[in-house]
């Protein structure tokens, strides 16, 4: 693929416009009271900035075509952006193809498949999946999109009862280089949607994509909150209790230093404490008898673990949907025990002083380590737990670089053969991604990427 020239012309952009209903704007339009190209496909981290040659919003599956044949003619490389939350990286060159305004979801009932449009949250799926007495086996977040997280598998608070969101994908719809349409499914571009569930990026543009929903109304589910001076012995009980807990109960314990913010309860601000989330689908006298072992492992300071409707999915891990500073990184373990909580209390646990707001273990297995039948890309399924951090401050990030790389060489002894794509950190570099799929699945998706899009017009890298 060639280099991005600096600018594009304005009879190319007015070209452009004149093919599309969404909007387009090049880096050098000034404002006109709405947001520049930059603004408009503006990361969720605030530490990552985008300033592209050429922002398209698309507003129609044609507008995506039109767009991708005009970079292709240009020599422009081309990424998808529909929320921003898998950003890492600067982009300074390029057509960055927001997918925002493609938002929406059909629901058949019938045969409990939800069609969903490529800028769609998953909050909107799940509320209107929960109309039917269905849910969709989503991630930790509602307010991600749903295409960028699925395409990289999905791990989400399920991933033990009901495996990765990506198995319950059945179908894509797909913009290709060369500006055609294709349905990748079972039956039509098979290796294309092999691809797809768990490749992340570099084969096309996703415009809609239909997942299976789960019947399910409620579940019970939540977290127990304990203080600091019982973070270790509730996250020793807790590996523990891993060891043998049932495959259709999901949970993950997180070190939480809480900032001193308006939006924390009082009682809590400023102090660190230890999150207990768990997740079972079923009836709730089944998951109160379940929980009774961690409930017991110390006196719990904030107890929100009952019975809730799918539509509170979200409120399990609470993740914050307004973009902020944050730094993430991630790794996937195989094992988890007594050594490694000695050095990650050492490194992240009361008083160590960490740079970071959270530092969380999710237990893995169950349904999300057995593949779909005809086998998927998703990698990560052969780790026991995945391992990620979180920092929100802005001028200790270089003590975040500097523990990740730390927690790099000490765990070695634990990690797995896999960090799954959506939690590994970025940049993605060779030597990066070499960690997200096994040595096959890498071979087989060069060789799907380089038949789908041989001239790499797509960058996935971020």
């Amino acid at each position: 693929m060639t280099t991005s020239p600096t600018t594009i012309s304005s009879t190319d952009v007015a070209a452009l416009r004149d093919r599309v209903t969404g909007r387009v704007l090049a880096r050098d339009d000034l404002p006109d009271g709405g947001p520049t190209a930059g603004e408009a496909v503006a990361p969720h981290s605030t530490l990552v900035t985008h300033d592209p040659d050429v922002a398209v919003l698309a507003a129609t599956e044609a507008d995506v075509a039109e767009a991708v044949r005009f970079a292709a003619a240009r020599g422009l490389r081309v990424r998808a952006h529909a929320t921003g939350h898998g950003a890492a990286s600067d982009v300074s060159d390029g057509l960055v193809l927001g997918t925002s305004d493609l938002a929406g979801v059909e629901i058949d009932p019938g045969t409990r498949i939800a069609r969903i449009s490529a800028g769609t949250r998953w909050k909107t799926v799940v509320e209107a999946a929960a109309e039917h007495g269905l849910a969709p086996v989503t991630g930790s977040s509602t307010g991600v999109g749903v295409v960028g997280y699925t395409l990289g598998g999905g791990f989400g608070p399920l991933v033990r009862s009901h495996g990765l969101t990506a198995d319950w994908v059945r179908g894509f719809r797909v913009v290709l280089a060369d500006g055609s349409v294709v349905e990748a499914n079972a039956g039509s571009e098979p290796d294309l949607f092999w691809a797809l569930r768990g490749g992340k990026g570099g084969f096309g543009i996703v415009t809609r994509v239909d997942v299976e929903l789960a019947p399910l109304r409620t579940l019970y589910a939540g977290a127990l909150t304990f203080a600091a001076e019982h973070v270790e012995d509730v996250l020793r009980g807790w590996v523990g209790w891993t060891a043998s807990a049932p495959d259709d109960v999901t949970t993950s314990a997180v070190v939480l230093a809480l900032p001193d913010l308006p939006f924390i309860p009082e009682h809590l601000r400023g102090q660190t404490v230890l999150n207990l989330r768990f997740a079972y689908p079923g009836d709730a006298a089944e998951g109160e008898r379940l929980a009774a072992p961690l409930r017991a492992l110390a006196p719990v300071l904030a107890d929100a673990l009952g019975e809730i409707p799918t539509t509170a999915v979200a409120s399990i891990h609470s993740d914050p949907e307004d973009a902020s500073p944050s730094w993430v990184f991630g790794a996937g373990l195989r094992d988890v025990d007594g050594a490694f909580l000695d050095r990650f209390l050492a490194d992240l646990g009361p008083g160590s002083g960490s740079p970071f707001v959270a530092a969380e273990i999710r237990h893995l297995g169950g349904a999300g380590a057995r593949d779909v039948e005809g086998g998927s890309a998703a990698g990560g399924r052969t780790a026991g737990y995945l391992f990620s951090l979180v920092g929100v401050n802005p001028p200790r990030l270089p003590d975040m670089v500097e523990a990740a790389a730390s927690f790099t060489q000490w765990s070695q002894p634990w990690a797995a053969s896999e960090t799954n794509i959506n939690f590994l950190p970025g940049p993605w570099t060779d030597e990066a991604l070499a960690r997200a799929w096994s040595p096959e699945t890498a071979s087989r998706l060069a060789a799907v990427r380089s038949a789908y899009d041989p001239t790499g017009l797509f960058a996935w890298r971020v």
